[in-house]
């Protein structure tokens, strides 16, 4: 079975939320047939593990859509940068077809800021307030490109009502650079179990629900997926339910002030170096700041420590970092998180291998890390 084209999905996805059969904009992977009112079959992205396919209904679907154009304060005018394989795009053209306003999509092939600018073109020349998403990858581009003299993109996203920007964390340097361009960025979180992003600028959309729980984020609300289909052990233990309601716990750790949510790194992603805790998303964020540049950070394996943190950045030339930059980051992590959070080494990569729409694959740049490592 092949991947549908877009313009079957978007068909399909219309009957789909008058009711009709689900799509599934990639092959299931399971024969189980969904449960009644699934509207969409979509599979997660995480950065680890295999994944599973997510019961969406429409009902979930048009909550989530009802409620980013209540954040939004307008329908506007969609389009559609990102892969409808995954529930960001689908929700593009979920958002576009209950807005009945036209969806523009970009043409198959590698994104470029010079594609993105002759995509907003034409919906920018209406008078519809014009929305897109884009993931961190995608922004980093149009920016590294607005700074070697090829403006045309950001500028065109500074004419946008909103630019939703989620699938992985934003580092502080691109964010800051992009809205001081007068880029609308409004920082997305979400998955396909809440039917994508739910959490905008750390605020719950209406009707979504937010807590930590031990540490861990839980969100609930009329955006939740129905489960994981021919999977009910996992969906017993990410899908609970209580005195509060349905709540979906996540893996992501954080923290809730004053009802904002700040997410500070993956439960299952932290590094213990010696006896200590590392959370590799605040050595990522701050790294990002000092390289201006994507960063991710893994542990590998060390006789001595456990484990020891390496970071690797995307950027040329590759190789790895020199060592008075080494020495300089590692000081500068040290002294804001700590020693232990120094990574041992920094690698250069052109560009972080992903998985899914702007999720980096940590399995591949493990992998990465310790092929460089045996070459020593």
């Amino acid at each position: 079975m092949s991947t549908p084209d877009l313009a079957t999905l978007v068909d399909g996805m219309r009957r789909a939320l008058d009711g009709g059969p689900p799509v599934a904009p990639l092959p299931r992977l399971a024969t189980q047939a969904p449960p009644s009112g699934t509207a969409l079959v979509v599979r997660t992205s995480g950065s680890t593990g295999t994944p599973r396919e997510v019961a969406l209904t429409g009902a979930a679907l048009r909550a989530s859509a009802a409620a980013t154009r209540a954040r939004l304060g307008s329908p506007g005018r969609w389009v559609l940068t990102l892969p409808p394989s995954h529930v960001a795009g689908m929700q593009v053209i979920v958002r576009s077809l209950l807005a009945g306003t036209p969806l523009t999509a970009a043409v198959e092939g590698p994104f470029t800021p010079g594609g993105l600018a002759h995509l907003l073109d034409e919906p920018l020349r209406g008078d519809d307030p014009v929305h897109v998403s884009l993931v961190p990858t995608q922004l980093h581009r149009v920016v590294e490109a607005a700074d070697g003299g090829a403006p045309t993109a950001l500028e065109a996203l500074g004419r946008c009502g909103a630019v939703l920007l989620g699938g992985a964390a934003t580092p502080p340097r691109l964010l800051t650079r992009a809205r001081d361009a007068g880029v609308p960025v409004v920082r997305t979180y979400g998955m396909s179990e809440t039917a994508g992003g739910c959490v905008y600028d750390g605020v719950p959309l209406p009707g979504v629900r937010v807590r930590v729980v031990d540490g861990v984020v839980e969100l609930g609300g009329p955006v939740l997926a129905s489960g994981y289909l021919a999977d009910d052990g996992a969906t017993a233990a990410a899908f609970v339910d209580d005195a509060d309601g349905r709540w979906f716990r996540t893996s992501d750790l954080g923290t809730l002030t004053d009802g904002v949510l700040r997410v500070t790194g993956r439960a299952d992603e932290v590094v213990v170096t010696g006896g200590v805790n590392v959370a590799p998303a605040a050595v990522e964020a701050l790294l990002g700041e000092l390289l201006g540049a994507e960063v991710c950070a893994v542990g590998v394996p060390d006789a001595e420590w456990g484990q020891v943190l390496v970071a690797v950045v995307a950027g040329t030339p590759p190789g790895e970092l020199a060592q008075e930059d080494l020495a300089r980051a590692r000081s500068a992590v040290a002294a804001r998180l700590g020693p232990a959070a120094a990574p041992r080494r920094i690698l250069r990569v052109e560009n972080l291998p992903l998985r899914g729409p702007g999720k980096v694959d940590r399995g591949a740049i493990v992998d990465l890390v310790r092929a460089d490592v045996a070459r020593d």
